[in-house]
């Protein structure tokens, strides 16, 4: 299955259509059994999700596939490779499991800085011991390839991408990535919520997008779909991504999404998509 469960919500208050707040152990233990049961098998999770890792870890996750990404080196490192190693099991031994499926580095510039050659032999070292899997980062715009494909080509590259936010489609690199065999996983693809929200219940700095959120339940409308069809369908139906990491808050939720899953070919045009970071890069949200 492409689907892979986000597990933020189960270390951290996340996303701006949470009312709920931190997910609870026993409702993400309840998540994890359905999502098993449905065939997902692949948790995205980091060291700095709050708690993420350990309530992982005590719920036992031993039979999943784990994708965590590594925080910034400290600027007074003495020993990169030391330390890089020491928070990988760090990461193992709060998981509880032996081995990661795949490590990626939250902030792209570690590897752009001073240390990024030897931050990247850290990995591949744990990769070639077999502690990791595959090796990768997460990007936040795919002009940050430009920069990394030759230097550090990745086995895995995370990246945001859904109907208002066609970016890595549009600078060509999903195509790139994609003849190159990299695993393509995708995040963001409900802008936290936002894309599932009727018009009449968005926060009012979103106004100033009004007319681009009216465009799109129109088409929603016209097409006999839903906001969470649409959503989907995009990453879903195309064969050059890999993953796709969806978060959930309950196992309502989850068997929304997963009631989606076998989506229609019908998929939002390119139309509907916006170059406007204010919108799309979520971490702007708290400067309007």
């Amino acid at each position: 299955m492409k689907i892979v469960l986000g597990t933020v919500q189960f270390g951290l208050d996340y996303g701006i259509a949470n009312n709920q707040g931190k997910v609870n152990t026993n409702i993400a233990k309840n998540i994890l059994m359905h999502a098993q049961l449905a065939g997902i098998d692949t948790l995205d999770t980091a060291s700095v999700y709050g708690d993420s890792e350990e309530q992982l870890g005590e719920i036992g996750v031993k039979d999943w596939r784990i994708i965590t990404k590594l925080s910034n080196v400290p600027n007074l490192c003495d020993d990169i490779s030391l330390w890089v190693r020491g928070q990988v099991f760090n990461s193992i031994q709060r998981l509880k499991v032996r081995s990661i499926a795949g490590l990626l580095l939250h902030d792209t510039s570690q590897l752009t800085g001073p240390h990024g050659q030897q931050i990247w032999s850290a990995l591949k070292t744990l990769k070639n011991e077999g502690i990791i899997e595959k090796i990768g980062f997460s990007i936040y715009h795919p002009n940050e390839l430009e920069i990394l494909w030759e230097p550090y080509r990745p086995d895995i590259v995370q990246a945001p991408y859904n109907i208002f936010d066609r970016r890595l489609e549009q600078s060509g690199w999903l195509q790139i990535m994609s003849n190159s065999r990299v695993e393509i996983h995708i995040r963001s693809i409900f802008l936290q919520g936002l894309l599932l929200m009727d018009k009449e219940s968005l926060p009012i700095k979103f106004n100033r997008w009004s007319y681009s959120f009216s465009l799109l339940e129109k088409w929603i409308k016209e097409n006999d779909t839903t906001a969470l069809q649409a959503c989907l369908s995009l990453p879903l139906n195309d064969d050059r991504i890999s993953r796709v990491i969806i978060g959930v808050d309950n196992v309502k939720q989850l068997k929304s999404i997963l009631a989606c899953n076998e989506v229609s070919s019908l998929v939002p045009p390119l139309s509907l998509s916006l170059d406007d970071i204010d919108l799309i890069n979520p971490s702007r949200w708290s400067l309007l």
